[in-house]
């Protein structure tokens, strides 16, 4: 009976554990998703708006889906200058060691706007 008792105790626990991990694995996916849309979201807004972003590093925060996120853009001339590329990543709040979402796109400068 004791024996019958351990192995069902030891079942138990590894059923506890991949619990746990899936429950980690959810928490992960659902932060790379919300860190996703914010950088879709930087990268729409500018288009929206029509800026013209100087070149270099601009970094800030943002809340998203109940998460704070730390996000930093790169704006990068291109060969055509009525292009620009710009690198988004967003982080964890306070860990900028590693980026949980990165996206590239281009704005274009609005006739009309000045360069």
């Amino acid at each position: 009976m004791l024996v019958a008792l351990a192995i069902v105790s030891v079942a138990l626990l590894a059923a506890l554990r991949a619990a746990a991990q899936g429950t980690q694995s959810v928490d992960e996916l659902r932060s790379r998703l919300l860190a996703g849309w914010v950088a879709e979201n930087r990268l729409a807004e500018h288009r929206a708006f029509s800026e013209w972003l100087p070149l270099g590093v601009q970094r800030g925060t943002t809340r998203e889906g109940g998460i704070e996120f730390a996000w930093s853009e790169e704006v990068i001339a291109t060969p055509n200058s009525a292009f620009r590329r710009v690198e988004i990543r967003v982080f964890p709040q306070g860990d900028e060691s590693r980026s949980i979402a990165h996206l590239v796109g281009f704005i274009v400068n609005a006739p009309g706007s000045s360069p």
